[in-house]
C-alpha cells in the first residue's frame, strides 16, 4: 500500500470535494465530512509509526514513479528517522484545527476547511519528497492555501499580512530554485536528493548553494532578522491558521536545513556554522526580550515561536547528536505546544473578541477548566520538566555546552525569558480578581473545546514523560547525517 501517497492525496482530494460543495446551507455536512477526512488522513499515517524500522537510516515506504520523463523528474517519496514523525504530526494537527473551526467559522465553511485539508496534504508532501523538483513544488504550493486562509478569514489587516507572508517566503524560494537547477545540471540531469548528497562540489559552489538554501529556509523558520512577517501573519490569521503556521509550516524551513543545506554543502555548512549559531542566539535572547513587552497575546506567542525555533537552528549547527536530535524533538514538541497556545488564545478571542492582555484578568474565576489547560500549556512553553517543551530544549542546551560552555550558558537564558513572558502573560490574563464585565460573563469550555485541548495536552505530556519513541526513530538517521557531514566533499 502506498501509505505516503495516501497521506498526501487523501486530504488534498477531500479538500477538493469540500470546495465543490460550495454552499453555506450545507455547513453541517461539510464540517462532518472534513472531520472524517482529517481523522482518516491521520489514521493512514499510523502504520508509518508502527512499521518503521529504527535500525536503518535508509528511506522507508519508498514510492518511485516517472513524473516528467524528459527532465528526469520523479514522483519519489520516502521518509527516514528525521522526517517520519512530521507526517503524523501534520495529520494530527489538522484534526485539531477542524475541531477548532466547528462553531467559529460561519461563512464559506467549505472553503475554509477545504483549504486546511489541501494544505495538510501539501505539507506532508514536503516532508516525504525525495526528488528535488517534487520538494520544490510541494514547498511552494503550501503558500497558496495559507495565503487564502489569512487573506479571507483573517483580521482587519489581513490583506497586508497575507501579502507580506507570501512575498517574503516566495522571494527566498526563488534562490532555492536556482540552486536546485544548478545541482540538476551538475549531477548529470538528476533531481534525486540522495544523489545530490553524494555529489562532489568545490567550496565556492558549496558556499553559493548554502546561502541560496539559507535564503529560502531562514525566512520560513523564520530566523532573525527575516522574522518580521511572522508576528503580522499570526495576529491577522484566524485561530486555525495560526495553529498550522506555528505547529507545521515553520518546521518546513528547519527541515530544509537537514535535507539540503547540511548534506549537500557540508564544507560550507561547517565554515558558516558560526553565522547560523550567532543568528540563532540572537533569536533566543533578543526575541525573548521582545516577547516580554508585547500587549497582544497572539504577538507574544508569535515571538515566543521565533525564540523557540532559534533553539532548533542552534541545535543543527553545533554538529553533535544531542544537539541535532534535541532540535528535531524541539520541532515536534513545539508543534504541539505552540498549537495549543494559539488554540487557547482562540478560545478567549471567540468569547471576548480581543487579544489584548489588558482586556482580561481573573479568567480562572469564570473558566476554571480552561484555565487549568492554559496553565499546563504555559508551563510546557516555559520548558517545565515532564512536558514536551522541556525535552528538546534540554537536549539542545546540553549539546551546546558540549560544543561551548559559554554558548550553552547564553542559550539557557531562553528558559528564563520563556518563563518570564509566558507566566507574566498568564498572571495578567487568568489570575486576580475578575477584570471586567466581559470576563464576568465568560462560560467555561464546552465538550468540543475540551476534547481538542485534551488531545494536545495528552501529546505534550506523552512527549515529556516518555520521549523514547521519538528519539529512537531519529537516532540512526541523525548519526548517519553527522557522519556524512563530517566528510569533506573537496
Amino acid at each position: 500500500m502506498n501509505l505516503l501517497s495516501l497521506a498526501i492525496w487523501l486530504p488534498v482530494v477531500s479538500g477538493g470535494v469540500l470546495l465543490a460543495l460550495g454552499r453555506d446551507d450545507q455547513a453541517k455536512t461539510v464540517r462532518w465530512l472534513a472531520l472524517l477526512a482529517s481523522i482518516a488522513s491521520f489514521l493512514v499515517t499510523l502504520p508509518l509509526i508502527t512499521q518503521f524500522d529504527t535500525s536503518t537510516a535508509a528511506l522507508q515506504f519508498v514510492e518511485n514513479y516517472h513524473w516528467i520523463e524528459r527532465f528526469n523528474v520523479h514522483y519519489k517519496l520516502g521518509v527516514d528517522g528525521i522526517s517520519m514523525w512530521f507526517v503524523p504530526l501534520t495529520a494530527f494537527i489538522t484534526v485539531v484545527v477542524v475541531l477548532a473551526a466547528w462553531e467559529v467559522i460561519q461563512s464559506r465553511v467549505n472553503q475554509y476547511l477545504g483549504a486546511f485539508l489541501i494544505l495538510s496534504g501539501l505539507m506532508v508532501g514536503v516532508f516525504a519528497a525525495a526528488d528535488g523538483m517534487l520538494f520544490y513544488v510541494f514547498f511552494e504550493a503550501t503558500l497558496i492555501p495559507m495565503y487564502i486562509i489569512i487573506g479571507v478569514w483573517g483580521g482587519p489587516r489581513r490583506v497586508y499580512a497575507a501579502f507580506k507572508f507570501f512575498l517574503y517566503t516566495l522571494a527566498g524560494s526563488l534562490l532555492m530554485l536556482i540552486a536546485l537547477l544548478y545541482l540538476y545540471y551538475k549531477s548529470g540531469g538528476s533531481f534525486d536528493i540522495q544523489a545530490w548528497h553524494r555529489l562532489p562540489l568545490p567550496l565556492d559552489a558549496q558556499t553559493l548553494l548554502f546561502f541560496a538554501f539559507f535564503a529560502a529556509f531562514s525566512v520560513k523558520v523564520p530566523m532573525w532578522p527575516v522574522h518580521t512577517w511572522l508576528p503580522d501573519a499570526h495576529v491577522e490569521a484566524p485561530t486555525g491558521g495560526s495553529v498550522v503556521l506555528a505547529a507545521i509550516m515553520l518546521k518546513l524551513g528547519a527541515y530544509g536545513f537537514l535535507r539540503f543545506s547540511m548534506p549537500i554543502a557540508p564544507d560550507a555548512a561547517h565554515k558558516y556554522a558560526w553565522f547560523i549559531i550567532a543568528l540563532s542566539l540572537i533569536a533566543v535572547v533578543y526575541i525573548g526580550l521582545v516577547a516580554l513587552v508585547q500587549k497582544d497575546m497572539k504577538k507574544l506567542v508569535a515571538y515566543s515561536s521565533i525564540a523557540h525555533m532559534g533553539f532548533v537552528t542552534l541545535g543543527f549547527f553545533i554538529y553533535n547528536e544531542l544537539g541535532v536530535s534535541g532540535a528535531i524533538v524541539q520541532m515536534i514538541s513545539h508543534g504541539f505546544v505552540s498549537g495549543a497556545m494559539f488554540l487557547s488564545i482562540g478560545v478567549l478571542y471567540d468569547r471576548v473578541h480581543s487579544r489584548e492582555i489588558a482586556d482580561y484578568g481573573g479568567v480562572v474565576n469564570t473558566m476554571p477548566k480552561f484555565a487549568a489547560f492554559a496553565l499546563f500549556f504555559a508551563m510546557a512553553n516555559c520548558g517545565l520538566p515532564a512536558t514536551g517543551g522541556f525535552v528538546g530544549e534540554w537536549m539542545v542546551i546540553l549539546g551546546t555546552v558540549q560544543y561551548s560552555f559559554w554558548l550553552g550558558a547564553i542559550a539557557a537564558t531562553a528558559l528564563v525569558f520563556g518563563a518570564a513572558y509566558t507566566l507574566w502573560m498568564y498572571k495578567r490574563v487568568y489570575f486576580g480578581a475578575i477584570g471586567n464585565d466581559h470576563v464576568k460573563e465568560l462560560s467555561d469550555i464546552n465538550g468540543r473545546e475540551f476534547l481538542m485541548l485534551a488531545l494536545l495536552a495528552a501529546a505534550v505530556l506523552w512527549m515529556g514523560v516518555y520521549p523514547k519513541p521519538f528519539t529512537d526513530v531519529m537516532h540512526v538517521s541523525v548519526t548517519e547525517l553527522l557522519k556524512h557531514v563530517a566528510v569533506s566533499k573537496l
